[in-house]
């Protein structure tokens, strides 16, 4: 019988089967930010363990409200930094320097084809774009961790999505992702691993693949995973160039882990996109999904464009498009957070951070701040934001809004109307 791609690389990093289907693995990377390391950083200290088991294998950033905006979340950061400097952690993005760390981790070659990799955070799972193994724990399994590279896990089902076709003009692989949640139910993929393959995958570029495997937590997945290709290198070739005599060398290598063709699997599950609408969500579940002509007219107060989904360079330049030429309603609060410097900086020289700005948007340092409700963009009681973000639970984004989910390019066109729109409707 053959393997997955998750088993092999399970059983490449098994270290230990305590009991029945427990499997303790060695980890590549433990990636840490400001609001849940420092739970597992206090309680390190406090049992005398204030160490960690490869400096060079975790990697820092402060990301979650940057720059803090009180004295509570100051002194997340300075534990953080404090901890930093005692273990000689040298990968540490602080302030001026930092990004929503799913976007910039995979952006300075932190993740590879093969990886196992934790982080104190559900999107954690996005770094399974590259063909590794990526998953969120809580804080018990942080330390662990941080002590000692390992976790434990069940070993992993999968279930494989094979989506065929063509995405239409103005379907992104934010609908594609939405459509699937409300395929699955948000439970439908509770501790499985959920395999994007196809045509359309095929086609996708790393920062699609991340948005696909970023919301397969929202259908309760323990990780997404893409297979690695000629794209994936293309992406980390400037950090992998010392490794392998060529491109084609290290595909081959990379390509050792793709699932085999009789692998197992929990469900199979195909897929076929050309005749899929942009998608959003109504209710306060990220299976709550209808197209957005279904909900065309609902009125917005806020517009946010940004987050761990979508606020890569394509997304922007997606919604530029359709801003580019129109001012966004007075109705209407834009705000737009480009997920990391180098994005912001690409958007700048680029004209779209103009674009953002003559249409009226707010246009900020890059922070994950306003996509769970913690400041950059919270929502007042009974108000609606219009979201590219990843969770549209009740109070998210504040206590009493209502998010609507959607790609980068509808939430642009909902900044002009002021309503929830259809894309279309705008060709900048």
């Amino acid at each position: 019988m053959g393997k997955t791609i998750v088993e092999k690389i399970f059983d490449s990093h098994l270290k230990d089967n305590p009991s029945g289907n427990i499997n303790v693995i060695s980890l590549d990377a433990v990636f840490c930010h400001e609001i849940t390391t420092p739970v597992a950083i206090n309680d390190l200290v406090m049992r005398g363990k204030d160490r960690v088991f490869d400096s060079a294998k975790i990697k820092v950033v402060i990301d979650h409200v940057t720059p803090a905006k009180d004295s509570k979340t100051a002194m997340q950061g300075k534990i953080l930094r404090d901890w930093v400097k005692r273990n000689k952690i040298p990968d540490f993005f602080d302030i001026g320097r930092n990004g929503v760390c799913h976007a910039i981790f995979p952006e300075k070659g932190f993740v590879r084809p093969g990886y196992t990799i934790i982080m104190g955070d559900s999107h954690t799972c996005t770094h399974g774009a590259f063909g590794a193994f990526a998953a969120g724990v809580g804080t018990t399994d942080l330390e662990v961790g941080i002590l000692k590279g390992v976790c434990a896990f069940i070993y992993p089902e999968s279930i494989k999505i094979n989506i065929t076709g063509k995405l239409k003009e103005g379907v992104f692989a934010k609908d594609l992702i939405l459509h699937i949640i409300s395929l699955l139910g948000v439970d439908g993929a509770t501790n499985k691993v959920v395999e994007f393959v196809g045509t359309v995958v095929d086609r996708m570029s790393m920062e699609e693949r991340m948005t696909l495997c970023n919301m397969s937590v929202e259908a309760g997945a323990t990780c997404g995973i893409c297979y690695p290709d000629e794209v994936t290198v293309d992406y980390l070739w400037e950090f992998i160039k010392d490794e392998f005599v060529s491109k084609d060398a290290a595909l081959t290598e990379y390509k050792k882990i793709i699932s085999d063709d009789d692998a197992s699997y929990f469900k199979k599950i195909d897929i076929n996109i050309d005749d899929l609408e942009p998608m959003v969500t109504y209710g306060f579940k990220p299976d709550e999904v209808k197209a957005v002509g279904m909900l065309a007219g609902e009125k917005i107060d806020q517009v946010y464009i940004g987050s761990c989904t979508n606020g890569r360079i394509e997304d922007l330049r997606e919604a530029a498009k359709v801003l580019s030429g129109n001012k966004i309603s007075d109705s209407v609060r834009g705000i737009v957070s480009p997920a990391t410097p180098k994005v912001f900086n690409m958007a700048l020289e680029e004209g779209i951070i103009k674009t953002f700005l003559d249409a009226g948007f707010c246009v900020t340092n890059p922070t994950c701040g306003a996509c769970l409700g913690m400041s950059n963009g919270v929502l007042a009681d009974g108000e609606v934001c219009a979201s590219t973000t990843n969770r549209n639970f009740n109070g998210r984004m504040g206590r009493g809004g209502m998010v609507h989910l959607m790609s980068p390019a509808t939430a642009a066109a909902s900044a002009i109307s002021g309503f929830i729109t259809n894309s279309n409707l705008y060709k900048g």
